[in-house]
């Protein structure tokens, strides 16, 4: 919900970063592979109760996954190998932090925690399988017109969703409350993308007959 908010601000903070990264010629899917790194370290140290500074290394994740898009549009190096690396390290790293709490305390988080992960699949399945549709009938987004495949908005997006990691880290005591409070707001989420996801490929395919 609020990535179409938070994504044009980014550009012009990012873009000095970026220029000198393009300056020692690194590659966009190096940052990609380095920032996933740093995200599986935060997700390890979470797991061992280091909270913040599980949470540093998330952010400096978050960190990279804008630098990298950054730097293949300013390169015009954007590619669809590039934005398969980067969707499927980034959903692996998202799934990594709900685990990891659950490891940190099995009986306070692990129910809460597998719950959470059944929601990232609803959300992360009717994100794709629309994006596949989308590029069947040549959906636009303008919105996200700078993306390597159709971003399908929600009510829980990668802003959203780094918030409340956010939270996770500061207040650990309360992940079980707020993982139920994201799960609830992410099953809206899907809800949402299957119906108007739906509606829309139906609406494209009369059109198409």
């Amino acid at each position: 919900m609020l990535d179409a908010y938070i994504a044009p601000k980014l550009k012009p903070i990012l873009l000095p970063i970026v220029k000198v990264l393009d300056r020692y010629k690194i590659h966009a899917n190096h940052l990609t592979l380095v920032g996933f790194v740093f995200g599986i370290i935060g997700a390890i140290l979470i797991s061992m109760n280091c909270y913040l500074l599980g949470l540093m290394f998330i952010l400096i994740n978050r960190l990279f996954d804008g630098l990298d898009g950054a730097l293949a549009r300013l390169t015009q190096s954007q590619s669809a190998s590039g934005g398969f690396l980067d969707i499927c390290l980034d959903f692996l790293f998202y799934a990594s932090i709900p685990l990891a709490f659950a490891i940190a305390n099995p009986q306070l988080n692990g129910l809460s925690a597998a719950i959470l992960l059944a929601t990232f699949i609803g959300t992360g399945s009717s994100f794709l399988a629309f994006a596949i549709s989308a590029e069947r009938f040549a959906i636009k987004n303008p919105v996200f017109s700078y993306k390597s495949f159709y971003y399908l908005n929600g009510l829980t997006e990668g802003t959203e969703t780094i918030l409340f990691f956010c939270a996770f880290c500061l207040w650990p005591m309360y992940f079980p409350i707020l993982a139920l409070i994201f799960s609830v707001l992410a099953g809206i989420t899907i809800i949402t993308r299957i119906y108007f996801g739906f509606q829309t490929i139906k609406q494209k395919e009369q059109g198409a007959e």
